[in-house]
């Protein structure tokens, strides 16, 4: 069986491909699930950042990169209600963090564009990595997902700059 994944770096103009091979794909496999390897904050293998919220914008702006703490106490002071939040990964390591998305499609918007955000805001990462099906493998699965070509076209559509945080786009083709 052969392996191809396509990377897109969110800063650079071309799409690479690197052939992968099943056994290299099991090791990974094996290293993401060993709960010593990565962290755990919330569940095994999950990792949370929390933060409180509030209905005003302005509050929210001068909050935003506040410790949870701070964050709570700053909304009370202005008489509002704090309300508790959070975003969950699948997997953080070494300040990089991985989200494996073959559910729905409208979760790969919301993996790219606020949970992988929500950490590099809250300098948990450095990089986020989304892992999707390929259209190839996509169209194989009964359940609809999303699909690689799908959200790198999303991303590129975006710009540049968009979202502020670095992103690897990896498609999995069966």
């Amino acid at each position: 069986m052969k392996w191809e994944a396509r990377f897109y770096f969110g800063n650079s103009k071309d799409i690479r491909e690197l052939p992968l091979d099943a056994k290299l794909l099991e090791r990974c496999r094996r290293q993401a699930v060993d709960e010593t390897a990565w962290s755990s904050i919330a569940r095994p293998l999950e990792s949370r950042v929390s933060y409180w919220v509030t209905d005003d914008h302005q509050l929210i702006r001068q909050t935003l990169t506040d410790p949870p703490d701070e964050q709570k106490k700053k909304i009370l002071k202005e008489g509002k209600t704090p309300i508790y939040s959070y975003n969950q990964t699948d997997f953080v390591k070494e300040r990089v963090a991985i989200e494996v998305q073959f559910g729905k499609y409208s979760f790969i918007a919301y993996d790219l564009f606020v949970k992988h955000l929500a950490f590099y805001v809250g300098n948990q990462i450095d990089c986020g990595i989304e892992i999707l099906p390929m259209k190839a493998l996509q169209s194989e699965m009964s359940s609809g997902p999303g699909y690689y070509e799908g959200a790198l076209y999303d991303l590129v559509r975006q710009g540049r700059g968009v979202p502020a945080v670095p992103l690897v786009l990896i498609g999995v083709v069966p």
